[in-house]
């Protein structure tokens, strides 16, 4: 045989080994496992499908299900709105203009209160199945595939093998469970419903175990939520008996149970609905079908989600450990596959926790054992419910941000009421907290309360949604939206004393103080805090490019310009950093977990490394001093604030310190973390994190928000090499690369709309492509245009230092709808 035939033969089963290789860990790549049942909420693992959700545990002699359906909620139909507030809204201005901060926190502390601060996200109920003389369970296993949206437990008893599976149904609206036994005639078990709910009621009636319901009175408001779960038996082989409040099974080789749940909630200002008809008619749709049908429908509508994008960031020796083991030992050994695991995890709590006619993820998600949730499980929209929606449209799953636009509309409408009767102003605007019934009033007092920018910000995603999609029925649908948010600006802007800017005010920087009063307490409150500013910049560009869009009022876009141009600048104080608020009050030892001031750099567009330099070299002072350590929702929008500063190695050793094992029982601190069911630690849990991180690992690898595309702006050291299939850029663009030695080594580009295609890369490799050439001049792709920031005023003639980044350079290629483009390098 000669060489060149012993050559070939090596490098065919090379090949032929790696592929075997992938094809043996891709199947473990998308499972959390684990060797032992759940003994603690954050160990279960979570199922859903938008509506519905549950927590599995797994215990082999007693199964828990855990249950929650999005609409129980305490509270009922209302408006936390105080018509009295708007006599204090002059009183404050003229306090914090006339330089009496405390004094006008001390009044807005005193006065801005109402009964309602937030109604509470419940849960359902429970559901136990009892396995008689399973606790000598052997070869256990458990594990959630987020692969196809399963959860499976199995093990042995007596030689005989028992395996359990459970789904939130997408396609038929039933959380549905399968028992089998791998011998006939030994499935042996009891099950009843319960509930943490005081007012509630069981019962069995034809064979339908039946859980009614309704939450407690909360901040006196009766509740006007009526809940019902219905959960159905249907076994092969053996017997069913019935008790009063249990179902007893003998004997089967099988069985299947379906759950289905339904309220009485129809919209946030109507509850006329029937909770029994709306649970029954899933019902008995879902068991017309066998659980297989059901497994194959639900998996094929989830994958239509899930497998639009993937991630591989390499093989490493941990795949074949269990998670928890595999999250305690992330610090110490490398695991590329489990970021990509928990990349797409992210992506599997999006899909089972919004889904397109039903409400948004809140702050939880939709998973909730407690009838007293920490911060009432809401929407907080000064950040959280904002972050649950950051990986939407870059990840490919850009139809699940429909609650939140649903939402967003409602707020819209309610949000009239604080407007008008608090502020005097027309348009609509909401402050910190909202809940099911969309509440707009202040939340919590005078002092986290005073914040009137969580409307406004909402709204940025509705313009995102826009730029991804190029969607103009959509525009046109939400621009009322975006025109009444703006209205409301117009409105309410003051002209502050000393300079002549336009500032909102009375407001603060979310939860953050800059003063501390004779007495100790903290002070917030004030007017033209640097995040303030930066949204109302965005929200009156968004609205006047999308009036100009959709080629509609021109005068309103007139009056936006000029008042825009009346903004306060961004400043750099004196210690180089952004300031936080319109006066130098930074202390330099902040180290407060809301660094809401980068709102420009991200979630927004405002600071460059290209651009804005000035204001790049302060951010990143900024980023340094406020430090690394912080809950976990802050830990993920530092993942973000850090692939934005084109540092990778920065965003990974945050995404390591995420991924720092948390035992499931701690529930308090400031440190982040992640519980062994890879649930975000606040602690306590909130699922923001979750969501930032994964928006934060797609930042690192594509940006599209500067003018251009930027293949792997923030890549670490440690992802050598790695491949990533189906993120979406601005534009209409869908993204497939490989990188090798950190070098981009293949670019696919799917253009669905069409038009210049800019891309920023390493300016040492050049694309090779027909048609491609060196970028000229401004993008003249409508979807890339950015925005002119005012220069930064600097109040100290302090020498920045700028972050060294990697040269890169800019090519145009001209695409057509529909078409895809192959770049080699």
């Amino acid at each position: 045989m000669d060489n060149m035939k012993i050559v070939t033969i090596k490098l065919f089963v090379l090949l032929l080994f790696s592929q075997l290789a992938w094809s043996q860990t891709n199947k473990a790549a998308y499972k959390i496992w684990y060797k032992q049942p759940a003994a603690t909420w954050n160990e279960a693992l979570p199922i859903g499908n938008g509506r519905l959700a549950a927590m599995v545990y797994g215990n082999p002699a007693v199964e828990h299900l855990q249950l929650n359906e999005e609409t129980i909620w305490t509270g009922k139909p209302h408006n936390n709105v105080i018509d009295n507030h708007s006599l204090l809204i002059p009183k404050l201005r003229k306090l914090l203009f006339e330089e009496k901060y405390a004094e006008a926190q001390a009044l807005s502390k005193e006065k801005i209160k109402a009964e309602q601060n937030g109604m509470s996200y419940q849960p359902a109920g429970d559901l136990w199945v009892q396995f008689p003389n399973h606790q000598k369970a052997v070869n256990y296993y458990r594990d959630l595939n987020i692969g196809n949206a399963t959860t499976t437990v199995s093990y042995d008893v007596d030689g005989v093998h028992y395996t359990r599976t459970a789904i939130a149904s997408l396609t038929d609206d039933v959380i549905v469970l399968h028992y089998k036994a791998s011998k006939a005639n030994s499935l042996n078990f009891s099950m009843h419903l319960n509930s943490v709910h005081a007012n509630k009621k069981l019962s069995i009636n034809n064979g339908l175990l039946t859980l009614t319901g309704t939450p407690a009175t909360t901040e006196k408001l009766e509740p006007a939520i009526q809940f019902e779960v219905l959960a159905k038996l249907v076994a092969t082989g053996g017997k069913i008996a019935y008790s009063d409040t249990a179902v007893q099974v003998s004997n089967a080789t099988d069985a299947t149970i379906y759950i289905a749940m339904g309220t009485n909630f129809k919209k946030y200002n109507d509850v006329s609905g029937n909770a029994h008809t709306n649970a029954i008619m899933a019902l008995n749709k879902a068991v017309q079908n066998n659980f297989q049908t059901l497994l194959h429908k639900h998996t094929a509508a989830y994958k239509k989600y899930f497998d639009r994008t993937s991630l591989n960031l390499g093989l490493g020796d941990q795949i074949n450990r269990p998670t928890d083991e595999r999250l305690k030992a992330f610090g110490q050994r490398f695991d590329p596959q489990f970021i990509a695991l928990y990349f797409q995890f992210g992506r599997y709590l999006m899909i089972a926790g919004s889904q397109p006619n039903g409400q948004p993820t809140n702050l939880q998600g939709k998973w909730n054992d407690n009838i007293k949730p920490a911060w009432d499980s809401k929407y907080t929209i000064n950040i959280n419910t904002e972050m649950n929606y950051w990986p939407s449209e870059i990840t490919n799953l850009s139809e699940l941000g429909q609650p939140l636009f649903k939402m967003i509309k409602e707020l819209s409408v309610t949000g009239r009421e604080s407007a008008r009767k608090i502020y005097q102003a027309r348009g609509w605007m909401a402050h910190h907290n909202t809940d099911l019934w969309r509440i707009t009033g202040p939340v919590d007092g005078g002092f986290y309360g005073m914040w009137p920018m969580g409307g406004a910000w909402l709204t940025r995603h509705l313009w995102e949604h826009y730029l991804f999609t190029g969607n103009k029925d959509f525009l046109k649908e939400y621009y009322p939206v975006l025109k009444d948010a703006a209205t409301y600006y117009v409105d309410v802007l003051q002209k502050e004393p000393k300079n002549g800017w336009m500032v909102v005010s009375p407001s603060m920087s979310p939860e953050n103080k800059y003063l501390t009063d004779a007495e100790g307490n903290g002070v917030a409150l004030t007017y033209g805090t640097t995040m303030d500013n930066q949204i109302v910049f965005e929200l009156f560009s968004h609205t006047i490019k999308a009036a100009k869009t959709l080629n509609m009022d021109l005068k309103f876009t007139d009056t936006l310009t000029q008042l825009r141009a009346k903004l306060a600048p961004m400043q750099i104080g004196q210690y180089g950093q952004l300031q936080e608020w319109i006066n130098d009050w930074d202390r330099e030892n902040d180290k407060h977990r809301h660094i809401s001031h980068l709102y420009g750099l991200y979630p927004a567009n405002q600071i460059s490394p290209y651009r804005n330099p000035a204001l790049f070299a302060a951010a990143n002072h900024t980023l340094i001093t406020r430090g690394d350590v912080s809950t976990g929702w802050s830990m993920g929008w530092k993942v973000n604030f850090w692939a934005r500063m084109k540092d990778g190695n920065h965003a990974y050793r945050l995404i390591k310190s995420q991924l720092t094992y948390v035992p499931p029982t701690e529930q308090k601190g400031q440190n982040g973390g992640t519980y062994p069911n890879l649930f975000d630690a606040h602690p306590p849990f909130q699922i923001d994190g979750n969501f930032g991180c994964t928006a934060g690992i797609a930042e690192m690898l594509l940006q599209s928000q500067d003018g251009s595309i930027e293949i792997l702006p923030a890549l670490p050291d440690d992802w050598k090499e790695g491949e990533v299939k189906g993120l979406n850029a601005r534009g209409g663009f869908v993204i497939d690369m490989v990188w090798k030695d950190h070098k981009i080594a293949k670019l696919k580009i799917k253009s669905n709309l069409g038009g210049n295609c800019r891309v920023r890369v390493n300016a040492k490799q050049k694309p090779i492509i027909e048609g491609i050439t060196v970028a000229k001049g401004e993008n003249k792709n409508p979807y890339f245009e950015v925005p002119i920031v005012a220069e930064p005023l600097m109040h100290n003639h302090i020498s920045l230092k700028q972050p060294v980044l990697q040269h890169t350079a800019l090519y145009d290629l001209p695409t057509k709808a529909g078409k895809v483009y192959e770049i080699k390098f």
